[in-house]
């Protein structure tokens, strides 16, 4: 059947992101040029451990943190793939991703995991293994070949998870990093591109193992001061990329029943503080919302494709609805100019920017 577009007479992303791609570049550019601030994250095991953030991470030592540096990344090869930047620009950015994606680095990177197996779980492993399956996936040779030279951190994450999996009873339900579903989500996306087929089919299990039997999510209780992910989304977002359609309705309508217009789960919230790192999380929260309701709604709808719809089929426009006034609201946080803001934001918003795209163009 069809639906109301979201963006009328407009298309997206340019009718509310604006100049996305160098915005975008410009963000990575920066980002990867800036050494300082850095949060190691790294276990010191004696005295003589004292090795500096570049020399731990050659190839993701710098905006602020590893997994940020690695999302940015993601983001110049989405910004390269999608053809929109102009060809100084793009020659700027290829130059700097470049030096980074080389296998030589990539092999230290790889290294450290291995030797670290629980650093980074499940959230820079994943975005790892995103970046890997978007230079593999690209038209681009020269993406592609950096996608080869990922392959060694790829088989190094896959080989973590399915540990992680086989071990872990409970799945780590919050707001934050740690957030086993968001984590889940995009891997077994990543490791079906790369056909990594027992890596994806373990996340899968695991999917099942801890979310096919949930219901009555608390989506008026979940928000808490720093998250930048709705627990109950993500939940969602997960379970759509491993149910079938018509199981994923049927699963939706049991774990958010009720859930309508002022919702505080669709709600948009704002940062009273842009310089503190944890309350600016909140524009992540309103953009991951955005770009997982996105995502949410394309897949109701393809249940909903016969024209015939269900109780839950009808929540589709609620939902969509919300879709636009979260991603406005968190897309003011790339305005700030702080790097509070600035070293991960934009990947977030590139990734609700896609997913409304797509939804828009369905």
């Amino acid at each position: 059947m069809d639906h109301e577009a979201l963006f009328p007479d407009a298309l997206f992303p340019e009718a509310l992101f604006p100049d996305a791609a160098s915005r975008c570049a410009a963000v990575v550019l920066d980002n990867l040029a800036r050494p300082y601030p850095y949060a190691a994250h790294h276990v010191r095991r004696s005295a003589e451990d004292t090795a500096m953030p570049h020399e731990l991470h050659p190839a993701f030592g710098t905006s602020f943190d590893w997994h940020s540096c690695v999302h940015m990344h993601w983001l110049g090869v989405s910004v390269l793939d999608s053809g929109r930047l102009d060809a100084a620009a793009a020659d700027r950015l290829r130059d700097a991703l470049g030096a980074n994606l080389a296998a030589e680095k990539l092999s230290v990177e790889a290294a450290y995991l291995a030797a670290n197996p629980t650093w980074e779980r499940p959230y820079g492993w994943a975005w790892l293994v995103r970046l890997a399956a978007a230079c593999a996936s690209s038209h681009d040779a020269g993406l592609r070949a950096w996608g080869a030279n990922l392959a060694g951190c790829v088989d190094t994450v896959a080989g973590l998870v399915s540990a992680w999996l086989d071990r872990a009873e409970y799945p780590v339900r919050h707001g934050l990093h740690t957030n086993s579903a968001f984590g889940l989500a995009w891997l077994v996306d990543a490791f079906r591109v790369l056909r990594q087929d027992d890596a994806a089919a373990a996340c899968e299990a695991a999917a099942r193992h801890w979310f096919a039997d949930d219901s009555g999510w608390p989506s008026e209780w979940e928000l808490s001061g720093q998250d930048f992910l709705s627990a109950g989304l993500s939940e969602a977002d997960l379970m759509a990329r491993v149910l079938s359609p018509a199981d994923f309705a049927a699963w939706l309508g049991r774990f958010l029943p009720g859930l309508g217009t002022g919702s505080r789960m669709l709600t948009p919230v704002g940062v009273s503080d842009e310089t503190d790192g944890y309350m600016v999380h909140l524009h992540g929260l309103n953009l991951t919302r955005s770009g997982q309701l996105a995502r949410i709604v394309a897949v109701l709808r393809a249940h909903d494709a016969d024209g015939s719809l269900s109780a839950v089929g009808s929540a589709a426009p609620v939902l969509a609805a919300a879709v636009q006034p979260l991603f406005a609201a968190g897309l003011r946080g790339l305005d700030s100019g702080d790097f509070m803001s600035t070293h991960w934001l934009a990947s977030f918003a590139w990734d609700a920017a896609e997913s409304i795209g797509a939804l828009e163009n369905r």
